[in-house]
């Protein structure tokens, strides 16, 4: 779990609270201390209460005090979420988070913070260019995560549950991407990625370690790679962040080779689109597809094969399955599909800005496979399940999202769509 993921959705859902409206009575008196701290235009910041229990994560409970600033269009322009948490696996700890949105076409966000034991994160990561107005668009983004919560269950499409080891999860990385704008829908981008990958034995006593149960398994070592990546796309979307028209379609490759630096070898190609159309206005459907094939994947470590499972697409990587947890099933190829309706049912102006409340059934398949000329359409994972989004536009959006399937539920939180 990202928390600070939690603390924007929470945010989102106070601000919804704190902007029903009130009777003519209640307005004229002096307002308790209990309104006075709901109240974001008249307390120093909003208190988040911090709460999460998880199969995965254990119970974490913390406060969060988030600070808005909106700018003379009534646009959240700076989110500062700071916490204090206590973990039941790692002890207590601290996060410290912001995130900017300058312009339409630009946006950057710096999250650090650590537990007592094991777990430290910092992620800073800075765009230009995302409106595509110019003729290069560009990013950069550092990223270093100690997390001691991952699992893996084994290689294949059918890998059992009662399979499940833990692992801690080190690795960091140093990424460029410049694109070059054909046109404000065309793209051709190239994005170059240095960084390591370190696996370390299982913190959690409940669990086997991964090397314990699967001691051949390629990546249990320390690796660096260099990887080389194309993207070509074409985008109509009416917003990066909260689309509600357009589509966007892409084709990618990539390879690492350790002749020029680092360890491993592999190579990957696959293609993702992404689709929206509004049905009514308040009604919008999202579809997506991803299929990732990986030409060259002998002895490739099993943390850079393809995996579906948790809420999150990223394009050419892992792809969203929310009926399971993160990188549930992983092999050499992957397929994954979903579909959504964004339901507006409820429209607030709070803290000087609008707030939107969605409810959003969904739909989830996907598969993983090691034969290139298996189908990717056969023997599919399904689920189910529903979302609550907060949506205060034009660039945040903050959501719940709960995931029914043959393995029980799977409740995940965070911001921005899946997909």
């Amino acid at each position: 779990m990202s928390f600070h993921r939690v603390a924007l959705t929470a945010a989102l859902c106070l601000l919804m609270l704190s902007g029903q409206p009130r009777a003519a009575d209640d307005a004229a008196a002096q307002p308790s201390w209990m309104q006075r701290w709901l109240d974001p235009s008249a307390a120093p910041f909003i208190p988040v209460p911090e709460i999460d229990v998880s199969p995965v994560g254990g119970a974490t409970w913390g406060l969060i005090p988030v600070w808005l600033r909106v700018d003379d269009h009534d646009e959240i322009r700076r989110i500062i979420a700071p916490d204090i948490i206590h973990s039941q696996y790692f002890g207590w700890g601290a996060r410290g988070r912001i995130f900017a949105y300058p312009s339409d076409d630009s946006q950057w966000s710096i999250v650090g913070g650590g537990k007592q034991r094991v777990e430290r994160e910092f992620d800073a990561i800075y765009f230009v260019g995302l409106s595509r107005s110019d003729t290069w668009s560009w990013s950069l983004h550092a990223n270093f995560d100690r997390s001691g919560t991952a699992r893996f269950f084994g290689l294949g499409n059918l890998s059992p549950r009662d399979a499940e080891t833990n692992y801690v999860d080190n690795q960091g990385h140093l990424e460029a991407r410049v694109g070059w704008n054909l046109t404000p829908n065309w793209q051709l981008n190239y994005q170059v990625r240095l960084g390591f990958v370190q696996i370390g034995t299982s913190v959690l006593p409940t669990l086997p370690s991964i090397e314990t149960r699967f001691p051949q398994l390629p990546g249990l070592d320390r690796e660096e790679e260099l990887q080389h990546r194309v993207i070509f796309s074409y985008d109509t979307r009416d917003s990066i962040t909260i689309p509600h028209r357009g589509e966007q379609i892409s084709a990618f490759g990539g390879f690492t080779d350790p002749g020029v630096w680092g360890t491993v070898s592999y190579s990957f190609v696959g293609a993702e689109a992404r689709i929206y159309r509004p049905l009514e206005p308040w009604l919008n459907l999202a579809a997506h597809a991803a299929l990732r094939y990986m030409p060259e994947a002998d002895g490739a470590p099993f943390w850079a094969l393809s995996s579906i499972g948790g809420d999150e697409s990223v394009s050419g990587e892992r792809q969203p399955l929310r009926a399971y947890g993160a990188d549930r099933f992983v092999d050499r190829n992957s397929f994954a599909a979903g579909v959504e309706l964004r339901t507006r049912v409820a429209r607030f102006n709070v803290f000087a800005t609008s707030l939107s409340i969605e409810v959003s059934p969904f739909i989830d398949v996907g598969k993983v496979f090691a034969q290139n000329r298996e189908s990717p359409f056969s023997h599919l994972h399904k689920g189910g399940g529903i979302g609550i989004r907060g949506v205060a536009s034009p660039f945040v959006v903050g959501y719940v999202d709960i995931g029914l399937g043959p393995e029980g539920p799977a409740v995940f939180t965070g911001i921005n769509y899946p997909f």
